[in-house]
């Protein structure tokens, strides 16, 4: 995955939203700086800063990976960086464009475990497929496994995390409410 198509997306989502730097700053908590050397593909980026970004710009974080690689069964795969996130989304969602929520299906490979609690408008659904999750909301930990649901107020801080050395699947279905 290329930084600079993510720079260009974000860039261009921002100037379509006719928000300034500044503005994207103060509400996503990063400097101007790194905003901008972001958008010329001159810094990385992690999911979490994706995920704080497309929050901002109230929009699903796979459009930053629209064009990106898909496997055959349409699975968006996001694969950083060993040192980065290993996450794999697909939007359940895309034959309605005007959405209430957003349905995902969530790969977390073995040994997910870095990402710092976030925040953000709405509401979570997550449903377990296989794998055991754990779920970060505040300070508690709670682990869920295959069949197991929970809902979560997003703006309570809170993260999702793979401890195990298999693979986890998940159903998460955001709303912005």
């Amino acid at each position: 995955m290329s930084e600079n198509h993510i720079g260009e997306k974000i860039k261009q989502t921002r100037q379509q939203q006719r928000m300034t730097l500044k503005t994207l700053a103060e509400k996503t908590g990063f400097s101007i700086s790194f905003l901008s050397q972001l958008e010329r593909g001159k810094s990385s980026t992690t999911l979490e800063s994706l995920k704080k970004i497309s929050i901002a710009f109230g929009v699903n974080p796979s459009i930053f990976f629209e064009d990106e690689h898909r496997d055959e069964n349409g699975i968006l795969m996001i694969n950083k960086r060993a040192d980065q996130h290993n996450i794999y989304y697909k939007d359940l969602g895309t034959m309605v464009t005007q959405r209430d929520f957003v349905p995902l299906l969530v790969m977390l490979k073995p040994g997910q475990t870095e990402g710092n609690l976030i925040t953000h408008r709405g509401q979570e659904f997550l449903y377990v497929i296989e794998g055991k999750l754990t779920v970060q909301l505040e300070e508690q930990l709670i682990e869920l496994g295959p069949s197991d649901s929970f809902m979560i107020d997003s703006t309570k801080p809170h993260y999702w995390y793979n401890y195990t050395d298999s693979e986890v699947k998940l159903l998460c279905v955001t709303s912005e409410g």
